[in-house]
């Protein structure tokens, strides 16, 4: 298991904020809440996708980065095992 997260950037205008996992995807909405939330279900759906070998989440800009390979890759056992990535993503107690 990896324990290397890559960063996490906020911009928050317009009564909006976009929450970027750099160099891997986004999370959009009103609230810090609801962009976390939505960065999550995209992370989930693209490590899932990963694992199973889907041709469109193995091709995007992290497979330049290997350990954001292994970060997706990680997501998605957790994923698959049923778990929340909130902890792995965000950090925690």
């Amino acid at each position: 298991m990896t324990s290397w997260t890559p960063p996490l950037q906020l911009d928050a205008r317009s009564d909006r904020c976009h929450l970027t996992l750099e160099g891997v995807t986004y999370g959009n909405g009103e609230t810090l809440q609801e962009a976390g939330n939505d960065l999550l279900v995209r992370l989930h759906d693209l490590a899932l996708g990963l694992r199973r070998g889907d041709h469109r989440a193995a091709v995007g800009p992290w497979r330049a980065d290997p350990r954001v390979y292994g970060f997706l890759w990680e997501l998605g056992e957790i994923a698959a095992r049923g778990g929340d990535l909130r902890e792995r993503v965000f950090g925690g107690e």
